[in-house]
């Protein structure tokens, strides 16, 4: 995974917030620290090296700009790509466009077989995504359960490299609350366990699954 220096994360913009120069040949990423499908461009960004080239442009979700919407992206979502004057959506669209068009190491495996699950479980991402936050108005164990066992059932596939990793993460952090902090893995498989971090840390902390006093 490409490296550099830890970055300085820009505050987020809120409607005060002033437009800054469109399509002046500096890509800009518009992601929402807090949004699971803006952290799939963000980690994307990241793991290519992209730090220096990809600008960051957080936005306050609460109280986003108005230009946002009227100049860069109508449909008002994050993440967003801005790149030879034009506007990406769409996250899995977007990590696909980065991986294809900006130089680093590739996010998807060589192998035809693990490019297409990749594929699978990018999509999947989704479903559990909606699974897991749907959860937490309801019944967890009855409501996510599913969508936990599917994924690791599907991770089972391959018991080799970056797959195997990422299985025994989500495992890990599942019953245990490990962080992942210092996890390798390989290109979309990270891209993918981070993004299950994410919904994991959120997951246990409202349900009291983890003790975070003992951490």
């Amino acid at each position: 995974m490409a490296t550099t220096a830890q970055e300085n994360l820009p505050p987020p913009l809120d409607s005060k917030a002033k437009l800054p120069p469109l399509f002046d040949g500096t890509p800009r990423l518009y992601i929402s620290y807090s949004c699971p499908f803006a952290q799939r461009a963000w980690i994307t960004r990241n793991y290519k090296g992209l730090q220096d080239k990809i600008k960051l442009v957080p936005l306050n979700l609460q109280d986003r700009p108005a230009w946002y919407k009227e100049k860069v992206y109508p449909v008002n979502k994050v993440p967003a790509l801005e790149h030879n004057g034009k506007v990406i959506g769409e996250s899995l669209d977007l990590i696909k466009y980065v991986d294809s068009n900006f130089e680093g190491p590739s996010l998807l495996p060589d192998d035809p077989e693990k490019r297409k699950f990749a594929d699978e479980l990018f999509s999947h991402i989704d479903t559990f995504t909606n699974d897991v936050y749907t959860s937490f108005k309801g019944d967890p164990a009855k409501q996510a359960g599913p969508a936990f066992d599917y994924l690791e059932k599907a991770l089972d596939k391959f018991d080799d490299g970056p797959i195997q990793n990422c299985r025994l993460a989500f495992e890990g952090f599942k019953t245990a609350g490990w962080h992942l902090n210092e996890f390798e893995n390989k290109g979309c498989f990270l891209v993918i366990m981070f993004q299950i971090k994410f919904l994991l840390e959120n997951y246990f902390k409202l349900h009291r699954v983890i003790d975070h006093s003992s951490q």
